[in-house]
């Protein structure tokens, strides 16, 4: 125990550190963008002496250093600026979009997990039979369809020719959850499909690696059920997939924007899209800054999830 708080501990310390490092890089990416701040905000019949005192009021003359040690000056104190039209704070609109995004990812996750699972143990237990072929073929196909196309296809098929849900909008599930899910299934399995698809595969391969084992072996010869054997099997075999688990959910949170997108969801997507189409670094900034810290502090815990079931690496 002690040696897993001195890594847990070892794990956190760093997260300022790269927090740092993404505030940095979303920083400069973006004050090279071609867009300016001051026309955007003014607009096309602003003078020029209005642009320039725009600009000295918002800092936007000052180095690029002092800029960016105000812009982590107000990071630290929860502030993101303010979005250009309408006039709000950048915090209040993420405030509002994240949560749906965080709700469509969490679904999409516990659904890719679910079929991941069943599909990677079923395959595993009817190794080289015809289930195997069936579920490998699956996830190949799986594997090699982008979340959006996913999407597509599910709103041609479920949508429009076989009305089963919307194809598109958001409704909260303090009004209605039946609504709720409806709205949220497609996208969640949009998000769900590829991710069930590559982890389904690992927890093929690991738990056939397991099955080889010698104490399967001597499991089954003490007469063990089948049922006691695949669980330990599964308990030993999850530690490989967990480790990818992090990256899947960053995937997610990513490929969760594009989603948004398609099913019209008033997510991170939909701020994103707003603050490129209108020129809005700031809200950009502050979305992309969002996603970025929700990424990283994901893949913290899961390190931290894997040093709880993998206790040879303690010791490291």
């Amino acid at each position: 125990m002690v040696a897993f708080l001195r890594l847990a501990l070892r794990r956190v310390a760093m997260m300022p550190v790269m927090v740092l490092g993404i505030a940095l890089l979303v920083f400069v990416v973006l004050q090279f963008s071609p867009t300016d701040p001051a026309y955007n905000a003014l607009g096309e019949s602003a003078s020029p002496e209005a642009r320039a005192a725009f600009a000295e009021a918002n800092g936007l003359d000052d180095p690029l250093p002092v800029r960016y040690v105000a812009f982590l000056g107000d990071l630290l104190h929860g502030d993101l600026g303010v979005t250009m039209s309408p006039s709000q704070p950048v915090t209040d609109r993420i405030a509002t979009a994240f949560p749906l995004t965080l709700q469509l990812t969490l679904l999409g996750l516990a659904l890719a997990v679910v079929l991941a699972l069943v599909f990677g143990v079923l395959s595993a237990v009817y190794r080289d039979r015809w289930p195997d072929q069936v579920f490998r073929m699956l996830s190949m196909a799986g594997i090699a369809l982008p979340s959006f196309w996913i999407g597509v296809l599910l709103i041609q098929q479920f949508s429009l020719t076989m009305p089963l849900f919307p194809t598109g909008g958001y409704v909260n599930p303090a009004d209605s959850f039946s609504g709720w899910l409806e709205s949220m299934t497609l996208p969640a399995l949009s998000l769900a499909l590829p991710v069930a698809s590559s982890l389904a595969r690992l927890i093929r391969t690991s738990m056939v690696t397991e099955i080889d084992r010698d104490y399967v072996r001597t499991a089954r010869g003490s007469g063990l059920p089948p049922f006691l054997i695949i669980r330990s099997v599964l308990r030993n075999a999850l530690v490989t997939p967990l480790t990818v688990l992090g990256v899947k959910v960053g995937y997610m949170l990513s490929g969760a924007v594009v989603i948004e997108a398609i099913f019209d969801l008033p997510g991170m997507g939909k701020l994103i899209l707003e603050g490129v189409n209108g020129g809005d670094v700031g809200l950009v900034q502050g979305t992309v800054l969002t996603i970025a810290i929700a990424f990283l502090v994901v893949n913290v815990v899961v390190d931290l999830l894997y040093l709880l079931v993998n206790p040879r690496i303690r010791t490291v």
